[in-house]
């Protein structure tokens, strides 16, 4: 695959390196593999990719410097086995692409590939980082890895896409302002001194005081949240207890607070603690609350969704489309908390097909023409003119 190569070889081309990806998918921050794919790949153009701290995740500068738009991929994979019978089928037990990484990464080194070539030529107007990170799935994610390393300093603008299974593939689906919500993990551990399950009057009934935390939480924090923030506990995990005759000395509860408001945010900690104490009062059990900041929402600046707009109305057959805010968390956002940028949604659905997919499942999948509409409105809204 080279910058000189023709559109139709470099399509087929795209969709091989996507499937190699997906055959072999690696965990966070033990993207080796992949980084080595990219990098080799980048290297083969003529350009001179640099592999972050650690060895997983790269940029990559094009043209001028110091470069002025970033185009950015995720590189990691998720912790769950790949249930679908196609020959790329991950090769990794109990790891498989199920986000579309895969496909950002390939949407990403095709549109830099495509640069490369425009700046061969003298065409390109300014510089464009191309930002692969490591550990989008885990807290902390690898976007502050990229941060810290200086990944988008002097970058003016950020663009990155994410697969979305519920649009059809051909379009490109943009939304202003927030577009994700914020995500944060909780855990709540209970201990007491244990006793006889027919004596709970005479110890610390941590199962049932288990129970009405994980049943109660979530309704009170709702009521005391502005309800127009979206603010939700989910619990995911719940331990207690090995035997039914024996009151257990310890109990945990894990799960995710999200919130659609950056302003609710900043205010979370304090209140998720204190209406998980309100809750727990009544039992005298002990608590520990382990409240672990994730991400705030992706919020899209305004401009630079126009210049997506612009650049998906310019690839032929493409729909744009409107987009509502989800209740999903994206580490891309802490790049927004830095310069302007926005993330598009990219449908990847095939139409009418009857298999319905979803992020985060085992048997997700895209329609592989989605590559070539990410890489042409990637490689299109970096050569959009001014700071976006």
């Amino acid at each position: 695959m080279s910058a000189s190569s023709g559109p139709a070889e470099v399509g087929e081309a795209l969709v091989k390196v996507r499937r190699e990806i997906h055959a072999h998918p690696e965990l966070a921050r033990a993207e080796f593999r992949t980084t080595g794919l990219v990098a080799d790949a980048l290297a083969r153009a003529g350009l001179t990719p640099a592999v972050l701290p650690g060895g997983v995740g790269l940029v990559c500068d094009i043209g001028e410097q110091p470069p002025t738009v970033a185009l950015r991929a995720d590189l990691d994979a998720l912790p769950i086995p790949d249930t679908k019978d196609v020959s790329y089928r991950s090769t990794v037990d109990g790891v498989a692409h199920a986000c579309g990484h895969d496909v950002h990464t390939t949407v990403v080194l095709g549109a830099g590939l495509a640069l490369a070539g425009v700046a061969a030529r003298g065409g390109l107007p300014h510089g464009v980082r191309l930002v692969f990170q490591p550990a989008e799935e885990v807290i902390p994610g690898g976007a502050l890895d990229v941060i810290r390393a200086g990944g988008i300093d002097g970058v003016r603008r950020i663009y990155a896409v994410h697969c979305d299974p519920g649009t059809d593939v051909g379009t490109v689906a943009l939304r202003s302002g927030p577009i994700t919500a914020a995500s944060d993990l909780l855990e709540v551990r209970l201990s007491g001194p244990g006793g006889h399950t027919a004596r709970p009057h005479l110890t610390v009934d941590l199962v049932a005081a288990l129970g009405t935390l994980i049943s109660a939480t979530p309704g009170l924090l709702a009521r005391r949240a502005d309800p127009r923030s979206g603010t939700t506990l989910t619990w995911g995990q719940v331990d207690a207890g090995t035997v039914a005759n024996v009151i257990p000395r310890s109990g945990a509860a894990r799960g995710t607070v999200r919130t659609l408001s950056r302003q609710t945010w900043d205010a979370l900690p304090p209140l998720v603690e204190e209406v998980i104490r309100d809750v727990l009062a009544p039992y005298k059990v002990a608590a520990e609350v382990a409240y672990v900041r994730g991400v705030p929402p992706v919020v899209n600046d305004a401009g630079c969704v126009k210049c997506l707009a612009s650049a998906a109305n310019d690839i032929s057959g493409v729909v744009v489309g409107d987009t509502a805010q989800s209740l999903g968390g994206e580490d891309f956002a802490w790049y927004l908390d830095r310069v302007p940028g926005a993330l598009a949604r990219l449908g990847v659905r095939t139409p009418e097909s009857p298999a319905l997919y979803d992020l985060h499942q085992s048997s997700f999948d895209v329609d592989e023409r989605c590559i070539d509409v990410g890489v042409s409105l990637l490689a299109g809204v970096a050569l959009a003119p001014g700071d976006g």
